[in-house]
């Protein structure tokens, strides 16, 4: 059982430094520089971006929620 253990950490332990060195190869930075036909719009106000990533996902996971319960089919009434 040791070497099972020895071997989960290793891949682990891959798998960390496989993801920490993607990570770093693709660093922002390489997106400070302009390219040729870029015509970036107006930023989001704190409404707008407040309404899209959190709003919006609350609740598109409520609606799904809801259908989820409604077309359950597992509980039958007697």
């Amino acid at each position: 059982m040791d070497k099972k253990l020895t071997k989960k950490a290793v891949r682990a332990g891959v798998i960390t430094a496989g993801t920490t060195l993607m990570l770093l190869i693709s660093s922002p930075a390489f997106a400070l520089s302009r390219d040729d036909g870029d015509d970036p719009g107006s930023g989001l106000s704190v409404i707008q971006t407040l309404g899209l990533f959190v709003a919006a996902p609350l609740v598109l996971f409520g609606v799904i929620a809801g259908l989820v319960m409604v077309t359950d089919k597992s509980h039958k009434q007697p």
